[in-house]
């Protein structure tokens, strides 16, 4: 059957050739796909001042319903919604000139660095009891933080509980 080509995007597949590949890459279809994925990424400020600048839509404003939906070119969002926005981009701005990243306190590589040479050179022998509450309390605080964010890759969740099950039965050769 050969080759197929794989769409992340448009979460879609076809047959790998250059005209089918540019034929799509082209497509209006996929530039639709390709800005509402990147649009998942904007941040509070560039969402408020995209919506500020649009007129409100009639449409969407009479019947709760436009036929364009992400794709109109007049705002979607109420004045609810935007006064929302506005507290949330303010309060965003706060935090940053206050110093205040959402990173966990007094944390740094140095310090974890630290840590990492001091359990590597007791290669393990050291049980809950002899560490520290705070370095348990600041992974914990690290591992709520990173379940927190949505979508996480297969590759950052943490291991079940259980560890992963393995199978024996494959045979190499």
């Amino acid at each position: 059957m050969g080759k197929r080509y794989y769409c992340d995007y448009c979460d879609r597949s076809f047959q790998d050739n250059m005209h089918n590949r540019k034929k799509h890459l082209n497509g209006v279809q996929h530039h639709r796909a390709k800005k509402a994925w990147f649009d998942r990424f904007k941040d509070a400020a560039a969402v408020l001042y995209d919506e500020q600048e649009k007129k409100p839509c009639r449409k969407f404003l009479q019947k709760g319903v436009c036929d364009f939906g992400s794709n109109c070119r007049f705002s979607h969002m109420s004045e609810e919604d935007l006064t929302a926005l506005k507290r949330q981009v303010e309060d965003e701005r706060q935090r940053r000139e206050n110093g205040d990243d959402g990173a966990i306190p007094d944390r740094n590589v140095h310090d974890w660095l630290a840590k990492r040479e001091k359990k590597q050179s007791s290669k393990g022998n050291v049980t809950s009891d002899e560490r520290g509450d705070g370095e348990e309390e600041t992974e914990s605080e690290l591992l709520r933080q990173l379940r927190s964010i949505p979508d996480l890759p297969p590759s950052l969740l943490p291991p079940p509980a259980g560890g992963w099950r393995v199978a024996h039965t494959s045979v190499w050769g």
